[in-house]
């Protein structure tokens, strides 16, 4: 139609649609849909088209695993399909020159999410003068699993040729491909702390904004042993020709019933067996061959401008969706004193971690401790060390701990693990925000919510969000409440048990 924005991108033009004064496109191909023949490859480019293209509409997702995945045969609507390899651009205007981009990964512990998700809505970002791109990669087993004779980590690796379609496609959509930011959280900001150890993505993105960073990686021996088992439960060989007769829903609904037969076997499966989720980031020895996060290398600083935080109770949400939290007169009757002790056992720093919990925190409940270690081991501690590493490397690491309650529930959640999503992206009327904050957010929650929004504008503009960076000195954290304030980092307790202890993977017990 007359009027709708076109774009020529370097596979073809692409037909968009105008949305409040922005320019809109969706379901772009950035690599060909990994099935068939290149079923576990490498992303390989998206062909060219002829004529033109339309944007219209989120392409589909890589099939999802886990507890709220649709189940095998469910009918996806329009984003079934096998073209799982696309990304989305929302510009204030094309014909701009050199706005600061923001590419947003999401998180969804590296076997569910989708960029359509409402909550990551770009307008108000857009609307701020950011180019926003969001894209969906290979999740679960298609993404994750180490699969002989596949590449290991292909959901990065898919991120990385989305970054490359970027600094390729974005100036002809307003961008500046010499100005381009990272973010991600969860799921998404672990895999961007992968990004900045990976050389393949050096010069592809400038700034990074990584919230609520998970721990959760894994040795190769221990990729290797999920692998072995899923297969095993599907009746195939652990190789990406036995693998690749599984059909992809089949693949991830396995990858889902796996993750439910580990829970609580943490002698056989260690720590991987506490999350529920059988796959994650794999230590390969090529791709990422150390834990992920930036080091000095060759000489020359690896660090860059870094915006990094978490919430304050990060894994309070678990507990509620898990039916474990509110059932006793703490309000943290539902964890028991074995369940607390087995949380300190695996996931307290080695060798007197669990002491130094209990005595640290010499009145918790069980309930408290088990939230206590968990939200550091599992996200607190890997946030603040992702920044100091940062630092160390040379570059410039700004914090942020997120301590607004959610007064959804009565205020159960807390400053839960997700909170700081919706605040960010201004959603708060999505569903996600609305049963967070309700149908009418309280003034204190626009604001933080304006707060967030600002910083990350800010950042991706300058790499300044406003308030002052990280150092090990003063450890200057933002702190964003009804009152935000810049303090000294705020989980002190936490940090002084885990100082000096780096992140290790997960591996065999």
């Amino acid at each position: 139609m007359p009027g709708e924005p076109e774009v020529r991108t370097a596979a073809g033009v692409v037909r968009g649609f105008r949305r409040g004064g922005q320019a809109v496109f969706r379901g772009i191909p950035y690599a060909q849909p990994p099935v068939g023949r290149l079923r576990f490859a490498a992303p390989v480019p998206a062909l060219p088209w002829d004529g033109v293209r339309p944007a219209v509409a989120f392409g589909p997702t890589a099939p999802q695993s886990g507890p709220t995945a649709p189940r095998t045969g469910e009918d996806t609507g329009p984003l079934a399909g096998d073209a799982w390899l696309t990304l989305n651009v929302c510009t204030p205007d094309p014909g701009a020159a050199k706005l600061p981009v923001l590419v947003w990964i999401h998180g969804g512990g590296y076997i569910a999410g989708a960029s359509s998700d409402p909550s990551y809505d770009p307008a108000a970002l857009a609307g701020a003068g950011l180019v926003v791109v969001s894209l969906n990669y290979r999740v679960g087993a298609e993404g994750f699993a180490l699969i002989e004779g596949a590449p290991a980590n292909r959901g990065i690796l898919d991120q990385i040729a989305a970054l490359h379609w970027v600094r390729r496609n974005i100036a002809a959509f307003g961008g500046d491909p010499d100005r381009v930011t990272v973010a991600g959280q969860s799921a998404g900001a672990g895999t961007i702390a992968a990004l900045l150890a990976i050389e393949p993505a050096r010069g592809l993105f400038h700034r990074a904004i990584a919230h609520s960073v998970p721990g959760n990686h894994c040795t190769r021996a221990l990729a290797a042993r999920v692998t072995a088992a899923l297969a095993d439960r599907l009746g195939a060989a652990p190789t990406a020709a036995g693998l690749a007769r599984v059909s992809p829903q089949r693949l991830a609904d396995e990858v889902t019933a796996l993750g439910t037969a580990l829970a609580d076997r943490h002698a056989d499966w260690g720590r991987l067996a506490r999350l529920g989720v059988a796959v994650c980031p794999v230590i390969d020895g090529e791709l990422l061959t150390g834990p992920p996060g930036p080091a000095p290398t060759g000489g020359r600083t690896g660090g860059i401008d870094l915006l990094a935080g978490h919430t304050r109770d990060e894994f309070r949400l678990f507990s509620v969706l898990s039916g474990r939290y509110g059932t006793g007169a703490d309000g943290t009757g539902g964890w028991t004193a074995e369940e607390a002790r087995t949380a300190l056992d695996l996931f307290a720093p080695p060798p007197h971690g669990g002491d130094a919990y209990r005595a640290a925190h010499p009145g918790a409940t069980p309930g408290e401790l088990l939230e206590t270690v968990y939200s550091d081991a599992l996200f607190r501690m890997p946030s603040l060390r992702l920044a100091e590493a940062n630092a160390a490397a040379g570059g410039t690491s700004y914090l942020f701990e997120l301590c607004l309650a959610a007064p959804a529930s009565g205020g159960v959640l807390g400053a839960c693990h997700s909170l700081d999503v919706p605040l960010a992206f201004g959603t708060l009327d999505s569903p996600t925000g609305r049963q967070l904050f309700g149908d009418r957010p309280a003034p204190e929650v626009r604001a933080v919510s304006r707060e967030l929004q600002r910083a990350w504008v800010r950042f991706a503009a300058t790499g300044d969000p406003g308030w002052a960076a990280y150092r090990p000195d003063r450890q200057l954290t933002r702190v964003l409440d009804t009152a935000s304030r810049t303090v000294r980092y705020p989980e002190q307790t936490s940090r002084a048990i885990w100082q000096g202890h780096a992140a290790a993977p997960y591996d065999l017990p």
